[in-house]
């Protein structure tokens, strides 16, 4: 006990403690084996601690930071791609993580409000998360966002003060420059494409660009909405942001194009708030949820030939029930992670189910002569299946599927939609076999019904 005093006492220079230092503070769980396409993982005994940030740097090895309970902060590892996670190094004292990045498998940095008493801090390692060290700042700035392009050159935002901003070091943390303070309105997001061009923002408020290594910052986009959450770029010119939709940049984000992404249907929230990018082709995204009937669950957007199309899937299986995932990563196509803030998430060794849903598109412009429902396909099915209609003019469209009892299983549409060809999906993942009915109610915009037709379906598991 006396040991792990003086450890505690002195942990401004201590660069690695190791889980055998401390009480059974933490012990991962083990996750069930990888047979299936996603399975749970967890972390358990953090005492209440969220998980701010996550980060793989290979198919075995990553890196979990949390906020702070009782004066500490954790920064976890895993070494068997995330079924077991122990402590890497931890900090007491005012301290919370909010950042962690790594530029190669030995090299990260974890970024925050990281206080020792006179300095504020960043904390690096070398040689993959075995030891860790202290960088100080040389200005009072909470690094609530961080941008490491190499080990010289780094960009921290901090937007809780109005004397902070935008600062960068080149000579590896040995000194600071402030580059920007735009006081209550300093950016709370940074993204650097390379050492010239990158951006900052302050979230649904506004994203601003520089060319030149940060001596100017200019407006990029205004209003509300418009300042990103997280971005990818795949070179220095495609890229994706996600402001308060998806969009994607090929001339280096001085333009941006909306893209379309899984909407309607039992599609609560579309947003993407995380994005996960393995080329200019593969873009995986997080935060967007549905509503099924065993509640809400989490999806996972993905794009394979560079936004022209995104689809979703919903991993979870019935005793898996996470509502939304916070934090997306993909080391390759097979290797991904989805975890929410509360230590739990899921792991794919084999790039998920097959199955990948579009949600609701429209698929013509052309004005059709009549409505219509049409039969869906494959019929019988497992479990996904499309129907598809036609809208004459525009219309309230409501879709609804519903059981031989008469229950209602799921609305897939309903809303106003103008003149058009459509077609959605249908998810059986979280039903079982039997048969099923499924409703297009049409009514003009003055209220009366001008269409309704209902036609049968048969799950089969």
């Amino acid at each position: 006990m006396k040991k792990l005093h003086k450890i505690l006492l002195y942990i401004f220079t201590i660069s690695f403690i190791t889980i055998a230092l401390l009480p059974d503070i933490l012990k991962g769980t083990p996750a069930s084996p990888a047979v299936g396409n996603w399975y749970q993982q967890f972390i358990t005994n953090l005492g209440g601690r969220q998980i701010n940030d996550i980060t793989f740097t290979d198919s075995l090895r990553g890196f979990a930071i949390t906020n702070e309970v009782s004066d500490t902060s954790f920064l976890l590892r895993t070494t068997n791609g995330g079924d077991n996670w122990t402590i890497s190094h931890f900090d007491t004292g005012i301290c919370s993580y909010y950042s962690v990045q790594f530029i190669n498998a030995n090299t990260g940095f974890v970024s925050g409000y990281i206080y020792n008493g006179s300095v504020y801090r960043l904390v690096k390692t070398t040689n993959g998360g075995t030891n860790w060290f202290y960088i100080n700042h040389t200005s009072d700035i909470v690094a609530i966002d961080m941008y490491v392009l190499s080990e010289d050159t780094i960009w921290l935002v901090d937007s809780g003060s109005l004397t902070v901003g935008v600062y960068r070091t080149t000579n590896g943390g040995a000194n600071w420059d402030q580059q920007l303070n735009l006081g209550s309105q300093n950016p709370d997001r940074i993204y650097m494409v390379n050492g010239q061009r990158g951006f900052i923002s302050k979230t649904n408020t506004y994203t601003r660009i520089t060319t030149n290594s940060g001596l100017n910052w200019n407006s990029l986009l205004t209003g509300s909405g418009e300042g990103f959450y997280d971005m990818y770029f795949a070179d220095d010119i495609t890229g994706w942001g996600n402001f308060f939709n998806t969009r994607k940049t090929t001339n280096g984000g001085l333009n941006w194009i909306v893209q379309q992404i899984p909407t309607g249907g039992n599609i609560i929230n579309s947003a993407i708030d995380k994005l996960a990018g393995l080329n200019s082709d593969t873009v995986y995204g997080s935060g967007a949820y549905l509503l099924t009937s065993l509640g809400f669950r989490g999806m996972i957007d993905r794009t394979t030939n560079g936004g022209i199309n995104w689809q979703y899937q919903v991993p979870d299986s019935n005793t898996i029930q996470i509502a939304q995932y916070s934090f997306i990563d993909f080391t390759d196509r097979k290797n991904g992670w989805a975890y929410r803030n509360s230590p739990t998430g899921i792991h794919t060794t084999n790039g998920g189910d097959p199955v990948w849903y579009t949600g609701l598109i429209k698929i013509s412009e052309n004005i059709p002569e009549d409505y219509r429902l049409e039969q869906n396909f494959p019929n019988p099915f497992n479990p996904r299946t499309i129907i598809r209609y036609n809208i004459k003019s525009e219309s309230y469209v409501k879709l609804i599927v519903f059981d031989v009892t008469g229950k209602e299983i799921q609305i897939l549409q309903d809303g106003l939609q103008n003149a058009g060809r459509y077609e959605t999906d249908f998810m059986g993942k979280f039903i079982s076999s039997g048969v099923y009915f499924y409703r297009l109610e049409v009514m003009n915009t003055k209220g009366r019904s001008v269409y309704y037709e209902t036609r049968k379906m048969l799950l089969i598991k």
